[in-house]
């Protein structure tokens, strides 16, 4: 495969580098200055969060299995662009992979936020049973079919929780009028809108000072999001509503996923797919041991039953819209995961 004009720059600077150092160079750095390819791995999350903490060690073992020939460079934290920027480099092969939540994804390819669905999934065991199973092979088929391939392991973001400045969230007549950031999406907007709140849609950037100025009365994310951007300081309750799970797909543009060898490809899949089976682990056991760390710093904690959160989303036609917007095929595989919605 002949390299990329960027790839051949950079190999020629390194080669000058090792030309200068003589014959003190290693043999394995000449061989990993000679990457056969140069792929670019872009995300969302900040460099600390175990999705890229896993993801250099993926990528060094990817090296040293590959001889040198594979080098996965890794652009964490939207260094690239938004996340609308970077779904549309994916497909247009600017970035060879990106991690991204199937809720965003949707815009792209409809059925990948039914993992989102409200109060769908009651713990991680389900969530897994679906996602490695029927469902999340159905999703993974209709990604491919918009062109795209995706990793057989999804990756985990978490459980979302709502907190609050007013009251805690004990049942679902708590929501009732209750002012709630949400993302831009129409599953988020819907949502809240069955609870009869009041769903305000703001970018993330602006969360905290739309709760700090009580624009909004609270928010929903994971509790890894509610700690690094400090909404602690702004909120009073956090209840443990687990309402929506999220995970990242991991997504390759088809033309720069089909150049490589099978041997070479072979290897990449499995490395990804190991370290998302450890990204996992991860970020449950963050999420478990932030309770206690946010308890520390104010946040007040409580668990709602689900029951009563799901009755009401039934009654007010919810999971009867998502159905219809789904499809059969779709939402009986979520079924056979999660039980009768």
């Amino acid at each position: 495969m002949s390299l990329s004009r960027r790839a051949l720059l950079k190999a020629s600077a390194a080669t000058a580098v090792v030309g200068g150092i003589g014959s003190m160079a290693a043999p394995h750095v000449a061989r990993a200055q000679a990457a056969e390819f140069t792929y670019k791995y872009a995300n969302n999350l900040p460099d600390s969060h175990p999705m890229n903490v896993r993801a250099k060690e993926m990528a060094a073992a990817i090296k040293a299995e590959t001889n040198g020939k594979f080098d996965l460079q890794i652009f964490p934290n939207n260094q690239l662009g938004s996340d609308t920027d970077m779904l549309s480099q994916i497909r247009s092969g600017g970035v060879e992979f990106f991690t991204l939540s199937g809720l965003i994804l949707s815009t792209l390819v409809p059925a990948a936020s039914i993992n989102g669905i409200g109060f769908a999934f009651p713990d991680y065991d389900t969530v897994w049973k679906a996602m490695d199973g029927d469902l999340g092979a159905y999703v993974r088929g209709q990604i491919n079919k918009a062109g795209l391939v995706v990793m057989d392991k999804i990756w985990d973001n978490g459980f979302r929780q709502t907190t609050s400045s007013t009251r805690p969230i004990n049942g679902p007549d708590d929501f009732k009028g209750f002012k709630i950031r949400v993302p831009v999406s129409p599953l988020w907007t819907s949502m809240f809108k069955a609870f009869d709140a009041a769903p305000a849609s703001i970018n993330f950037s602006e969360v905290y000072s739309a709760l700090q100025t009580k624009v909004v009365e609270g928010q929903e994310n994971p509790l890894a999001i509610i700690s690094t951007a400090k909404l602690y300081e702004v909120q009073k309750y956090c209840s443990l509503t687990n309402h929506m799970w999220d995970g990242f797909w991991f997504l390759a543009n088809r033309r720069a996923w089909e150049s490589l060898p099978d041997n070479v490809r072979t290897i990449v899949a499995k490395n990804i797919n190991a370290a998302a089976v450890k990204e996992r682990e991860d970020t449950a056991k963050l999420n478990a041991g932030l309770q206690q760390d946010l308890a520390a710093k104010g946040l007040v904690f409580n668990q709602p039953a689900v029951a009563p959160f799901r009755d009401k989303l039934r009654a007010a036609g919810f999971y009867a819209e998502w159905k219809g917007k789904y499809g059969e095929e779709a939402w009986g595989l979520l079924e056979k995961a999660v039980g009768k919605l």
